[in-house]
């Protein structure tokens, strides 16, 4: 489990794209030291398990449903990587809950500034659609944002200037994709209004 608050921006030093992707990220100034092996890192919002590391590395190993499923198929050594360590108990909770379970891909249509902050719309599948509310939670690339307002398959989202310097946001073009994971809450009740429905219907 996770917030979408990103703790660091990792490098990615070495990815073996034979079988499963096994990929090596280097952190700056985070510690590892109380990060078992076995234990997750979300990686731009991708729940990953460590299975090496160093003093200031740690190595995944990525599955084809990963790869395929997000924005990991981009990757390259050199890319820059959002990173948050899974939440303990006491941990303050500055976002939302967050799985590490992406949903899947949005893009990016427009980006303009608004203020000292940029204001970016993205567009969802539409089978997403239904899950993305006004005010509500959503992350993207593993960062927990509010949604400001929703136009079909269309949300926007603002982004302040710390957002944008502490994470690899500020780096997003139109039509670039980044991992989607919809808001936990709004999975379950959509999942219970389907079986409801299922039921009046029998």
């Amino acid at each position: 489990m996770f917030t979408g608050i990103i703790q660091d921006v990792g490098e990615v030093t070495s990815l073996d794209k034979q079988g499963d992707w096994v990929m090596t990220v280097r952190v700056n100034g985070f510690s590892l030291a109380a990060t078992p092996i076995g234990a997750s890192i979300a990686c731009n919002g991708v729940c990953l398990t460590v299975i090496r590391k160093t003093v200031d590395s740690f190595t995944v190993q990525m599955s084809a449903e990963t790869v395929g499923l997000t924005t990991a198929q981009f990757w390259q050594v050199g890319a820059r990587i959002n990173l948050e360590p899974a939440l303990r108990a006491g941990d303050e909770l500055g976002g939302h809950y967050v799985s590490g379970h992406v949903d899947g891909l949005a893009t990016v249509v427009s980006r303009k500034a608004d203020g000292d902050s940029q204001r970016f719309v993205f567009e969802v599948p539409d089978r997403f659609a239904s899950f993305i509310a006004s005010k509500g939670s959503v992350a993207l690339e593993g960062v927990s944002l509010t949604v400001n307002e929703v136009d079909g398959l269309r949300f926007g989202v603002c982004l302040i200037p710390h957002t944008l310097t502490h994470t690899t946001l500020n780096a997003l073009r139109v039509g670039d994709k980044v991992n989607l994971e919809v808001d936990m809450v709004a999975r379950y009740v959509r999942r219970m209004m389907t079986v409801e429905k299922a039921f009046q219907g029998q």
